[in-house]
């Protein structure tokens, strides 16, 4: 895939395949869960038992520093401040023109094919990330079966993990001004 999102998604279906793979099988094929386990339960699972909450926390915020940093780097971060500013200019054409009007749908026409090179480049960091993710969630389903109906503010785990990593990830992309 070159710099303007040219290519194909190959790499990420390939990824998403193989993440869904190992979700999949995590109970019928013994390596994916002893492997996970044995790396997972003497680093995370050391540090959740010392402290759920700051344990969580923390462990989210690394995620996301994980995630934001491959975003930075995995991506044309130039290519996609320009392509994000073309398709604002776009949105700002498409709405002072008249709903239906042959000019307002040729650039709703061109703002949508604008959309895959912007999805190609943006989806690039799954390729990295998808499969340690799967692996790192089912054994956080498989720990927190264990370890009891575990609250995180009033929250599952599942739920701190999304609202935290959104709220850190804000903040990171904001830090590392990723696009």
């Amino acid at each position: 895939m070159d710099n303007e999102g040219k290519g194909s998604f190959k790499g990420i279906f390939i990824a998403m395949f193989a993440s869904l793979i190992i979700a999949s099988m995590w109970n019928s094929v013994p390596i994916f869960k002893n492997t996970a386990h044995a790396v997972l339960n003497p680093t995370l699972g050391v540090l959740l038992n010392w402290n759920y909450l700051g344990g969580m926390s923390l462990i989210v915020l690394v995620m996301a520093l994980i995630t934001t940093l491959t975003q930075k780097y995995g991506t044309d971060q130039e290519t996609m401040r320009e392509l994000k500013k073309e398709q604002k200019e776009l949105q700002a054409k498409i709405k002072s023109l008249e709903r239906g009007s042959k000019e307002y749908n040729e650039l709703s026409m061109k703002s949508l094919e604008m959309m895959s090179p912007m999805m190609k480049l943006s989806m690039r960091p799954v390729i990295y990330t998808a499969i340690p993710f799967i692996l790192l969630f089912r054994w956080f389903s498989d720990f927190f079966i264990v370890a009891g109906n575990i609250k995180f503010l009033g929250l599952s785990w599942f739920w701190f993990y999304l609202i935290g990593s959104i709220l850190f990830s804000s903040i990171l992309r904001k830090v590392f001004k990723v696009v």
